[in-house]
This record gives structure tokens, sequence and C-alpha cells, in this order.
């Protein structure tokens, strides 16, 4: 058998040992899947571009990260999540080695779509990391693994020095080049998962692409997913647009509001774990009906004018403004690991496909709402109304969150009534 085909023996600390492994994995990806976000501004001053073009430079990757998760995830299920995550892995490294040969803006356009393979290494942890827990213990796994989105703090914060020292060259090249150790080191540290090996093992037929893609027809998954654009997309927009909306109504300058917006993504990822943990011990449904409600609650002081020279004297100051978005931030985290608890739970026989698709619509929302924050800033000339625009998604989500346990309340009451009955 072919050394890359061999798979460690499985161990009593295997699941440990892939969760931790897989979390720094994805921390990594993270941090390449980010790489633009640092290196895009040099980029952008060395070929001149115009807002529009920085734009979709910065947004490939998180575009080809969200949209290639559902294939991952269906990938994970149907081949293993050791060997999907190594080959995304090293796939990932490769395309962000190539960046920086590139020297068009064609050329780094396509090399940025080979970047975004690293955003969708979250579609594959999941569905990797789920078979290894029972039940019980997949909101803490999961919510562990989900704080890997440090990386994006990682790259803030490491970038700009290896930048300044020898160019944004250098950057790409060194983290493909971390990133391409982390898949080997992930290959011989890893085991396959449980699930993938009793398939493997027990030599049942793979489900066809239809009988994968089945569960999508559900709505639920569909609110799955809307809660998941509002934590995940919302988060990550917020973390893109702090800075710039710091800078322009408050007038803070580019460093300051660099820090706080680096300082909003460190906890935000981090407290992730604590929200599987909640979602274990109080119920995922608890975690989003409090993340949901806390979340109108602050969108809505948010979406109120600031209180500056040229505003109202009853707005909000910047003290305000900042306590409130992180308060805003840690629920926004506690309910991205309470989205996820609630996959296993549902689809687990789908967690790849299920989670492709959560993950998906997730990263499209931190694609799709900063534009959206740019072109109603632009139509109405208020900065706030970016935070109108979060308040009317979770006004939403809450509302059809409410309604829906409503209904499986009466569903499960009704069947309850008729099985007195039948007896």
């Amino acid at each position: 058998m072919p050394a890359f085909d061999q798979t460690p023996t499985s161990s009593s600390d295997a699941p440990q040992r892939a969760l931790w492994i897989s979390t720094l994995a994805f921390t990594l990806c993270f941090a390449v899947w980010t790489i633009f976000a640092i290196i895009g501004i040099r980029i952008k001053q060395e070929l001149g571009l115009n807002e529009a073009e920085f734009g979709l430079l910065v947004g490939t990757p998180v575009l080809t990260g969200s949209i290639v998760r559902i294939v991952l995830g269906i990938w994970t299920t149907r081949y293993g999540g050791r060997l999907v995550y190594t080959l995304t892995m090293l796939a990932a490294a490769l395309a962000t080695f190539l960046l920086s040969y590139a020297h068009t803006y064609t050329q780094m356009l396509i090399a940025g779509l080979g970047v975004g393979l690293a955003g969708g290494s979250f579609a594959v942890g999941v569905a990797y990391i789920s078979p290894f827990f029972p039940a019980e213990k997949q909101g803490t796994a999961l919510g562990i693994f989900g704080a890997g989105n440090v990386g994006a703090a990682v790259t803030k914060f490491a970038a700009p020095f290896v930048l300044l020292a020898w160019g944004w060259q250098a950057v790409a090249e060194i983290w493909a080049l971390v990133l391409a150790v982390m898949a080997v080191v992930f290959w011989f540290t890893t085991t396959d998962d449980p699930a993938f090996r009793a398939r493997r093992n027990g030599g049942g037929t793979s489900k066809s692409l239809l009988q994968e893609f089945a569960p999508l027809k559900n709505v639920q998954v569909w609110r799955f997913s809307l809660y998941y654009f509002f934590a995940f997309g919302g988060f990550v927009a917020l973390s893109l647009w702090l800075p710039r909306y710091l800078v322009g109504v408050y007038g803070f300058n580019l460093e300051t509001a660099g820090m706080v917006a680096a300082a909003y993504s460190i906890p935000g990822s981090i407290f992730r774990a604590f929200g599987g943990m909640l979602s274990d011990k109080k119920g995922a449904r608890s975690v989003m009906y409090t993340m949901l409600a806390v979340s109108a609650v602050t969108t809505l002081i948010l979406s109120l004018p600031a209180a500056t020279a040229a505003g109202p004297a009853f707005g909000i100051t910047p003290a305000i403004f900042i306590v409130v978005i992180f308060i805003l931030g840690f629920f926004m985290s506690l309910g991205k690991a309470a989205v996820y608890k609630h996959i296993p739970a549902y689809y687990p026989g789908a967690v790849g496909a299920v989670g492709g698709i959560v993950g998906m619509m997730g990263g499209l929302g931190g694609f799709i709402l900063p534009i959206a924050f740019g072109l109603l800033k632009d139509m109405t000339g208020l900065w706030s109304s970016c935070f109108m625009l979060l308040f009317a998604i979770v006004a939403i989500s809450l509302l059809w969150m409410h309604l829906s346990i409503r209904q499986l309340r009466r569903n499960s009451a009704s069947t309850a009534n008729a099985s007195v009955f039948a007896q």
C-alpha cells in the first residue's frame, strides 16, 4: 500500500488530537484566507487600482472560499476529512505561493481564486471532527474548532512586519510554506474519522449526489443559513468595516481604528469555543434566542446617529459605540457556535452537505454585507445605516425562529395527543 494511503492506528486520544490539530490547521487556513487584508493595500498602490478593483481583489478569496464549502463538505463525507483537508491545504498553499509571482491584476485575481480554498477548510473540519464526539460534546468541539477564526488577527498583526521588511511577496511565500508544512503534519498525525472508517470498512455504497443534496430541500437548513449569514457573515463584515466606520464617523486615525478592529476580531473568535460549551450545557436553541435578542437590541442602539460635533447631542459617543460593538461581537460568537451545534443534531448523516451550505451562506455574508454597507451609505448618507440593515436581518431571523419553534411544539403536541387516543 502506498505511504500516502496509510492511516495511523486509531487510539483513545484520536478525538482530541484530531480536534486540536484541525483547529491549528484552520487557524493557519484562516490566516491565509485573509491575506489580502494586508498585502492587498500594497498591491493596490503598485498596480494603481481604483476602489472597485481593490474591493474585488480583496473579496475574491472570500467569495470562492464560501462557494467551495458545500463541495468540500460533500467530498469530506465521501472521501474522508483527513484526505480532503490535507489536499485543500496543499492546493491553497500552492495558489498562495504562485501569488507572489503574479504581476498583473488578472493574475492576482486568478491566484485569489486558489487562495480562497483556504476558507473552504471550515466545512471540511466540521464534517471531519463531528463524528469523533458524541452529541452532548459536539457543540464544545465545534466551538473550539471555530475559534480558528483568530487566524485573521494573526495576519493583521504579523503580516505588516513581514511586508515592511521583505515585501508583500514574502508574506505570500511564508504563509504558503507554513500552510504546506501544516498539511504534512496534519496527514501524519491524524486518523480518518469514525464515520468514514465505518463506511469504508463496511463496504457500503456511497450516497449519490442527489442523496447528498437531499437535506437542502428542507426549509430548516435555510433558516440555519440565515442565522449564520448574520452571526458569521455579519461578524466578518464588521471586522472589515469597523476601521472605515471609526475613521469616517469619529475621526480616529487609521492606526487606532485598525487596532480596535483587531481587538474586536480576537475575542469574537475565541469566545466561539465558549458558545459551543454553552450550547452543550444550556441547549443551542436557548443560546440562539439569547444571541438574536441581544443582537437586536445592540444593532438598534448602534442605528442611532453618532454624537459628533456636527451631529445631535444625544447620539452614540465613541466610548458607548466601542462597548456596544464589543457586546454585539461577543454574542455573535456565541451564535456562530450554536448554529453548528444544531447541524449534527438534526442532520447526523449529512453534516458535510448541510454544514457546507450553512458555511457557504455565512461566508457570502462576509462578502455581500460590506458591499451593502457601502451602497447604503452612498444612498442614505447615514453611516449608521449598516446597523439598520443588520437589525432588519436579526429581526427577521428572530421572528422566523420563534414562529418555527411554535410550529414544532404544536406538531409535537398533536403527535402526542394522537398517540394517546390510539392506545
